[in-house]
């Protein structure tokens, strides 16, 4: 979780790679003239929507209360990256994020950089937490967040290849530091832009999310955003990235 890490639009991502097709019937079409699997940091939109995104791998004194905020502040819409153990060791938690209707993305399984590891590897991580969340929530994973963020075009090249879309960050809230509350807030008020991915923790690490979050969602709305998942957000994009 670096910041300062580069960022890149969707639009962005395909831009070199596009056609511009007109039909028989007078619609015009964008297609990629040639797969290209990238890593998705935020979605290239006029729109004030934004995914608040939660990635957990242990713990389950935050998780919780997490919930409870986004319940309390009416909040229906946000992204859960889950990690293949912690769901299995709390699954009445994963089953409450699932039955409050986030949307629930994959965390990998042991939480290990990617990059260091063989393709058999990564797969066989993806697919172990994969089973996991499925027996448990009866959700079967496209979205996948890796562990640390840590990614390469290798990796990128091998998630897409098992079906998967790589999803990233464009503002980091560095809870995970615990910078404090304040920081926390003024990080992620001060950097949202429209078709924002936003990134959070609802594991134990990050004791200070649960006070942070209530003032994040009041300051967003406080400047016209709404939530989305993750998936929805991807449908506002200009062009679409995602690798059939």
């Amino acid at each position: 979780m670096k910041d300062g890490k580069k960022i890149v639009t969707l639009t962005a991502i395909v831009a070199l790679f596009m056609a511009v097709l007109f039909t028989a019937s007078g619609e015009w079409r964008a297609f990629a003239a040639e797969d290209k699997p990238a890593a998705i940091y935020k979605v290239d939109t006029d729109q004030k929507v934004v995914a608040l995104t939660f990635d957990i791998s242990w713990g389950n004194k935050v998780p919780e209360p997490v919930l409870d905020v986004l319940q309390k502040e009416n909040v229906k819409k946000a992204t859960f990256f889950l990690s293949g153990p912690w769901t299995l060791r709390h699954a009445e938690i994963a089953q409450r994020i699932r039955d409050m209707g986030f949307e629930i993305g994959s965390h990998g399984h042991l939480h290990k950089d990617y990059s260091n590891y063989p393709d058999s590897w990564i797969r066989s991580q993806v697919a172990e937490a994969e089973k996991a969340i499925h027996q448990v929530t009866g959700v079967r994973t496209r979205l996948i967040r890796t562990p640390n963020g840590d990614l390469n075009p290798r990796v990128i090249r091998c998630l897409h290849s098992m079906g998967y879309t790589v999803i990233q960050w464009h503002t980091d809230s560095l809870d995970w530091k615990n910078p404090g509350v304040d920081q926390i807030v003024q990080r992620v008020l001060t950097r949202v832009v429209p078709g924002d991915i936003i990134l959070m923790h609802a594991s134990d690490s990050s004791k200070q999310i649960v006070a942070a979050l209530p003032r994040i969602i009041h300051g967003l709305r406080a400047k016209g955003y709404q939530f989305a998942t993750v998936s929805e957000l991807l449908t506002l994009a200009r062009v679409e990235t995602k690798v059939e």
